[in-house]
């Protein structure tokens, strides 16, 4: 039995990656489909196999302007010729779930979400300014900004047609499940992403008085409200990131505020291992961060929208609170979150924010993945450890 996998592109190694590489070690003798690739920017488990990229992934240096080719994804992912497989996994958050499947395989699409850039998140990706356009923005007045609609809308018209080349959605968080729902209006099945809870895990060290934000540094991350709000409380924060936002963010932090850039998993673990808390300002699909820091016994002061209303249970929520929510993607929701947590401080344990984080277990998401996948294809040869018996 031959299976393929299909993932939007491996230019680096976040939380889609860290689903796939699950994947991968349930089938390791799937091929794999990507619309670019480059060599070194992911972990050994995905580039190890055999990669096809789309005819874009040739372009020279793609990775540095990948994202202004947005335009041509749809082309480009259907020249993805995934023939002759008889169960296709697509790991989706863009364009990998319209690949050109055979109609006699079974097509799975793991949906990390919607394409945010056309549904819920268009205006953060793409602000827009009538005056002062700013980095990024273009005035929606201009050709430009009209033209761009026009591109977005089709693109939207479209993603919600290549849904109908999926026999099975699989969701990453009820948050998702319900966009899919709105989005394509199909039906899906929740499975949450896997977490390394073996490598995030509790340390006997200090804990010290900052709070930390582990983020890419882009707009709809929101990463200035946790910038502003411990600025404005007088509260150290550390910020571990790189992105577009960084030289607004830094004028916009105070002394209390520090930036360490981008750092290897390792140092990451170590900081959510010591720090006060986590700050998790933004509307996410699932978030792994927050379940990472409660793997290591840390709680998590959240944005109580999205996945983070799944992972982080607050006082009012649970006897064994893990955190707690704010309301509002304002500055001053947030620092009243903080403040509340400062004062409940009591309530929050390390035991139970490890306990928590335990239901995202990596070997959790490979027996359901399994689970799942014999339901619909009960001769598909998997063995008890959820390994395609193919690769023995």
């Amino acid at each position: 039995m031959r299976i393929a996998l299909v993932h939007d592109w491996l230019l680096g190694y976040r939380g889609g990656e860290r689903v796939l590489v699950e994947l991968c070690r349930l089938f390791p003798q799937a091929d794999l489909f990507t619309l670019f690739y480059r060599r070194g920017s992911t972990v050994p488990i995905i580039e190890q196999r055999r990669i096809r990229r789309s005819w874009l992934g040739y372009l020279p240096m793609v990775q540095r302007y990948y994202r202004w080719l947005l335009p041509l994804f749809p082309l480009a992912v259907r020249t993805l010729r995934v023939g002759g497989y008889d169960l296709v996994i697509s790991s989706s958050h863009a364009v990998a779930k319209a690949a050109a499947i055979s109609p006699k395989a079974v097509h799975i699409c793991y949906c990390h979400t919607p394409m945010r850039y056309v549904w819920h998140l268009r205006r953060e990706y793409f602000p827009e300014r009538a005056s002062g356009w700013g980095r990024g923005a273009v005035d929606p007045r201009s050709w430009l900004g009209q033209l761009r609609e026009s591109i977005l809308d089709w693109l939207q018209a479209w993603d919600c047609r290549t849904a109908d080349h999926v026999d099975y959605f699989l969701a990453n968080s009820r948050t998702v499940q319900q966009r899919i729902r709105e989005c394509y209006r199909r039906e899906s099945h929740v499975i949450y992403p896997p977490v390394d809870t073996d490598f995030y895990r509790p340390a006997r060290v200090p804990r010290r008085e900052y709070y930390l934000v582990v983020s890419a540094l882009v707009p709809y991350k929101r990463v200035d409200l946790a910038v502003r709000a411990c600025t404005q409380l007088r509260r150290p924060l550390l910020v571990i990131g790189r992105g577009s936002e960084e030289r607004r963010l830094r004028q916009l932090a105070g002394h209390e505020v520090r930036f360490a850039g981008w750092l290897p998993d390792a140092s990451v673990r170590d900081h959510l291992q010591r720090c006060r808390a986590l700050i998790f300002p933004g509307e996410e699909d699932f978030g792994l961060v927050p379940v990472e820091a409660q793997a290591c016994g840390t709680p998590v002061i959240a944005l109580g929208k999205g996945g983070a209303t799944e992972t982080v249970l607050p006082p009012e929520c649970s006897p064994r609170p893990t955190g707690v929510w704010f309301r509002e993607a304002c500055v001053e929701s947030l620092a009243d979150a903080i403040l509340r947590f400062e004062r409940e401080s009591r309530l929050f344990h390390p035991e139970a924010c490890r306990q928590n984080a335990l239901r995202f277990d990596r070997a959790i998401f490979r027996r359901e993945i399994v689970a799942f996948v014999r339901r619909v294809m009960p001769d598909l040869p998997l063995d008890a450890s959820g390994s395609d018996r193919q690769a023995a």
